[in-house]
C-alpha cells in the first residue's frame, strides 16, 4: 500500500535544494520504477515526505519507516527492490542496521543518504552492502537516478545470473524453445490446452519422456501469460547436487556454509514475477520437497542460513518423464507435493506417435542448422522420409535434431534411415510394372494403389511407407473417387 503524502511536520520544505519537480516520471528514469517497491528509513519527517512525494507518483510501492525498528517490521512483512536509508539516525546508525540485517537476510540494494561524505564511512557502507550513496542537501533527479541505477543494475545482475544459469543447464536442443511445431492432433490439442491456461495463475505439470518438447510448452505458456515480459527461469532439478539444490533454489546469506563468502540470492528471487520451470521435479529429495511445497503454499522463502522469509511472485510450471503416481505410492515422492502440483496436467507425446510431425521438425532443423554450421542442406528425397516415419525415435525430438546435425556433418543421412521400398516398391509385383506409354498421373494412382492394396487400405501405413502425408493420400483417393 502506498504511503500517504503528507507535509513536513514544522510546516517547511525539507532541507534538500530548492526542487519542486513532483510530477510524473519521464523516461530518462527508466521503465523499471513504475514496478519498484522502495522502502524509505529516515528519522526526519520532512525528508521522508520529500521522498514519499518524488517517488510515490512514480513507483507501485512506497513505504516508510521513522526508525530501524519499523523498518525491520517493514522488511519481515513484504519484499522492497530498493531500501533508502538516512545514515545518522537516534540509537542505531543506518550502517549498522544495514549490516545487522544482512546478517539476518537482506533481499534489496539499500541507498545511503549522508551528509558526511567521509572515507570511513563509505568503506563502511559498502562493506554492509549498500550500493549507492546520496549526499544531502540533494535535489529530487538525484535520488530518482540513484534509484534508477540500483534498479537497472539489479535486473542486469538477475538477467546475468539466468543467463549464466541457461548455458550450464540448457537441454543440448536449442532450437524451437518457444513453439510448438506439427499439426498432428495430439499437438492441436496441446497447443488449444496452452491457450485456454496460460493467461490464468494455475500451477501446471508437464509429463512425458526426455525429448519430447516439455520445456518448449512451459515457454509457451510464459509467452502467452502477463508474465511474458517479465524472467523465465528453467531449473533441471536432476542437474544440480542434492547438497547444493536447497542454496540453488532459495539462496543464502553470507556464511551459511563453508565457502559462501557472499550473499548470494536463490533461482527464485532472479524469476520474481516471472515464470519458474523445474524439469525433473520427481528427482528432488523428499527434505527438498518439503521446502517446495512450503514455498509453493504460502509464496515464501528462507534463503540458507537466513532469519527471515522473502516473499515471491511466481508462475510454477513442473515437468517429469517420471510416473509421479508411482513414485508416490513407492514413497519416493510427496502425496501432497503430487496433488499441490499436479492441478493441470499435459502429456507430451512420443514422437512416434506425432505421424508426419516428424518430416516438419526435420525440414525446419535441417534449414535452421544448416546456417549455423555453414553448410549445405542435405536433401530428403521420398526414402528418406520414409525412413524418418517408420523410425521409433526413442530419444524423440533430440533424438531427430542430432541426427540432422550428424547428416549435415557427413553430407549425406545414414542408410538405416533409408525406406528404399518408397523409390522403388516390390519390383516383382506385376501390378506396380512401369508401363511405357503411362503418364505421370497414371503411374502415380498406379503405385498409391498398390501401396493401399499391399497395407490393407491403412492410408497412415500406406502414406509412412511412401514418405507423404496422410493428407496427400486422402487428397488424391477423393480426386479418383477412392473410398
Amino acid at each position: 500500500m502506498r504511503s500517504t503524502v503528507m507535509g513536513a511536520s514544522d510546516g517547511t520544505a525539507p532541507t534538500v535544494g530548492n526542487d519542486t519537480a513532483f510530477n510524473a516520471p519521464g523516461p530518462e528514469f527508466g521503465p523499471w520504477l513504475e514496478k519498484a517497491s522502495i522502502l524509505i528509513v529516515d528519522d526526519e519527517p520532512g525528508m521522508r515526505n520529500f521522498l514519499v512525494r518524488t517517488l510515490g507518483p512514480r513507483a507501485k510501492r512506497v513505504e516508510e519507516a521513522a526508525d530501524c525498528e519499523q523498518a525491520t517490521a517493514l522488511l519481515d512483512q513484504h519484499h522492497f527492490d530498493v531500501v533508502i536509508l538516512d545514515n545518522i539516525m537516534p540509537g542505531k546508525s543506518g550502517v549498522e542496521w544495514l549490516t545487522e540485517q544482512r546478517e539476518i537476510g537482506f533481499f534489496s540494494d539499500a541507498i545511503l543518504m549522508t551528509a558526511y561524505a567521509d572515507l570511513d564511512t563509505a568503506i563502511k557502507a559498502l562493506r554492509a552492502g549498500a550500493v549507492d550513496f546520496v549526499l544531502k542537501p540533494f535535489r529530487s533527479n538525484q535520488i530518482l537516478n540513484a534509484v534508477a541505477r540500483c534498479l537497472d543494475r539489479m535486473r542486469l545482475r538477475r538477467e546475468n545470473h539466468v543467463l549464466r544459469h541457461e548455458l550450464r543447464a540448457t537441454s543440448d536442443h536449442v532450437l524451437l524453445r518457444d513453439k510448438l511445431i506439427g499439426y498432428s492432433p495430439q499437438i492441436q490439442e496441446i497447443r488449444e490446452t496452452i491457450a485456454r491456461v496460460a493467461p490464468l495463475p494455475t500451477s501446471i505439470l508437464i509429463s512425458g519422456q526426455s525429448g519430447t518438447g516439455k520445456e518448449v510448452t512451459a515457454r509457451s505458456l510464459h509467452a502467452l501469460s502477463d508474465r511474458a515480459q517479465k524472467p523465465f527461469v528453467p531449473i533441471n532439478c536432476a542437474a544440480i547436487p542434492s547438497e547444493m539444490i536447497e542454496a540453488e533454489l532459495f539462496g543464502h546469506v553470507k556464511g551459511a556454509f563453508t565457502g559462501a563468502q557472499t550473499a548470494r540470492d536463490g533461482l527464485f528471487m532472479h524469476a520474481q514475477g516471472g515464470t519458474l520451470f523445474l524439469d525433473e521435479v520427481g528427482e528432488l529429495s523428499l527434505a527438498t520437497q518439503s521446502k517446495l511445497l512450503r514455498a509453493i503454499e504460502s509464496r515464501r522463502i528462507r534463503p540458507v542460513g537466513s532469519e527471515r522469509e522473502a516473499p515471491v511472485d511466481l508462475r510454477f510450471i513442473f515437468a517429469t518423464n517420471a510416473d509421479l503416481e508411482a513414485e508416490v505410492e513407492a514413497g519416493r515422492f510427496r502425496a501432497d507435493l503430487f496433488y499441490r502440483i499436479n492441478v493441470m496436467h499435459i502429456e507430451m507425446p512420443p514422437l512416434r506417435e506425432r505421424g508426419d510431425d516428424v518430416l516438419e521438425l526435420a525440414e525446419l532443423f535441417m534449414a535452421k542448422l544448416s546456417k549455423q554450421l555453414g553448410v549445405r542442406q542435405v536433401a530428403m528425397d521420398s526414402a528418406v522420409r520414409a525412413g524418418l516415419t517408420r523410425y521409433d525415435w526413442p530419444g524423440n525430438v533430440r533424438e531427430l535434431r542430432n541426427l540432422i546435425e550428424r547428416t549435415l556433418i557427413l553430407g549425406r543421412f545414414p542408410n538405416e534411415f533409408r525406406d528404399e521400398t518408397a523409390d522403388h516398391g516390390d519390383h516383382g509385383d506385376q501390378d506396380t510394372a512401369i508401363e511405357s506409354d503411362e503418364t505421370l498421373d497414371e503411374m502415380e494412382r498406379r503405385h498409391i494403389l498398390a501401396m493401399l492394396h499391399k497395407t490393407g487400405g491403412n492410408r497412415n501405413e500406406a502414406a509412412r511407407r511412401l514418405g507423404v502425408s496422410r493428407k496427400t493420400i486422402d487428397r488424391k483417393c477423393a480426386s479418383w473417387e477412392q473410398e
